[in-house]
């Protein structure tokens, strides 16, 4: 399993955030190890001279790396190739610095354990696969010094072998289990929310627009066309709600089975309407997946009102690569030419807006077929990202 992309801005991030803070703790104390062993053997290296400069070099780069690490945006793969470049290079510069005798004795190399922060880096940014093939380049290097393998040599290097693989795994799994909790939460947020508006209009607005059509089609006259308007934004909302309700909750960058929500939109409706679908799951960004299906149930809705209770639909989901569609058809008396720009002059936005304007919001485009007497045919694509 290799880490997955971590979007910005999110919880997943701030984890991995979190994770290069601990690291950089490790590093602080790993660099205080390698510089007590460089004092510590000063007078034993052939270039004592040299192993001063890769102290300094160990004590600046730990500056360096704590700085960059902790910010997501320098966190790009020129900082990892330079971090575990580095390190490497100090291991192999044991070559020139330590004594024939040092070498012979396979001493610890010249910065020690501080090269695990540049493997474990890989690990947790990465995921536990390129943390493996860091670990492997620096056992190379550390193989290259010794010239053979003792028992110790080869016991740090299962160490660091199975510590970078079980650091970048864990790691992954647990910003998996924290962008897992958001999207519950979030979810568990949205679906009150959804519960209060939808109390908030069936108690409030719903029984103003039933009281306007009713008394409006009693009066009759110009009265009547109001009550007429009044009756289809109730079943408008009416069909909201009914969405919210059918659709996931999740808003986020999580992904939605369209296939599974565009079965759903047959649920409560006078319709016979057949449901065509790609017949397995089609996994779309939940966002995408919402408003396709709300701009898919107005087109259903208008043949509801418009063409009568127990009209023929169908639609069908399609899923084209790089884009899904949904094409919505009947076989109604059409739409005449130019009452689509009259009903917007009067104010009459359905199609518009709860069609039109949520597929191109998602840069997708909404086509309509018709002409009187040969039915109506939407089509609605949406580019996936």
């Amino acid at each position: 399993m290799t880490v997955s992309p971590v979007v910005p801005g999110t919880a997943a991030e701030q984890v991995t955030t979190a994770l290069f803070r601990v690291l950089a703790l490790l590093r602080i104390g790993v660099m205080g190890w390698a510089i007590y062993k460089i004092v510590e053997r000063a007078d034993e290296f052939a270039r004592p001279w040299a192993a001063w400069i890769v102290l300094a070099i160990i004590v600046l780069w730990t500056g360096i790396m704590t700085w960059a690490y902790d910010d997501p945006r320098r966190r790009r793969l020129p900082l990892y190739l330079a971090d575990l470049g580095l390190s490497i290079a100090l291991i192999l510069s044991s070559l020139w610095i330590q004594s024939a005798e040092q070498l012979a004795a396979h001493t610890a190399h010249m910065p020690t354990f501080w090269v695990m922060a540049a493997v474990l880096a890989w690990s947790v940014g990465r995921g536990w696969l390129a943390g493996l093939g860091a670990a492997v380049a620096v056992s190379a290097a550390d193989e290259v010094v010794k010239q053979s393998l003792g028992n110790q040599t080869i016991e740090n290097i299962f160490l660091l072998v199975i510590g970078s693989m079980l650091v970048g795994y864990a790691a992954q799994l647990l910003r998996e289990a924290i962008e897992a909790k958001a999207a519950a939460d979030f979810a568990t947020a949205v679906a009150a929310e959804r519960a209060r508006l939808a109390r908030a209009v069936h108690d409030g607005t719903l029984q103003v627009l039933a009281l306007v059509q009713r008394r409006g089609l009693e009066a009759g006259g110009e009265f009547a066309e109001l009550g007429r308007l009044a009756g289809e934004q109730e079943a408008a909302l009416r069909s909201l709600i009914r969405q919210q309700d059918a659709l996931p909750s999740s808003l986020s960058g999580d992904v939605v089975d369209v296939s599974a929500a565009a079965e759903q939109l047959t649920v409560g409706r006078n319709l016979h309407l057949s449901v065509v679908t790609p017949g397995r799951p089609l996994l779309v960004p939940a966002g995408i997946a919402h408003e396709l299906m709300a701009a898919a149930s107005s087109c259903l809705d208008n043949i509801a009102l418009h063409v009568g209770a127990g009209a023929s639909a169908w639609l069908l989901l399609e899923d084209l690569g790089d884009e899904v569609a949904v094409t919505v058809r009947d076989e109604g008396p059409g739409i005449a030419p130019g009452r689509l720009d009259e009903a917007v002059r009067q104010g009459r936005l359905g199609i518009s807006d709860s069609i039109r304007g949520r597929i191109e919001e998602f840069g997708g485009a909404a086509t309509l077929v018709t002409a009187p007497g040969q039915g109506t045919e939407w089509e609605l694509r949406v580019p996936l990202p």
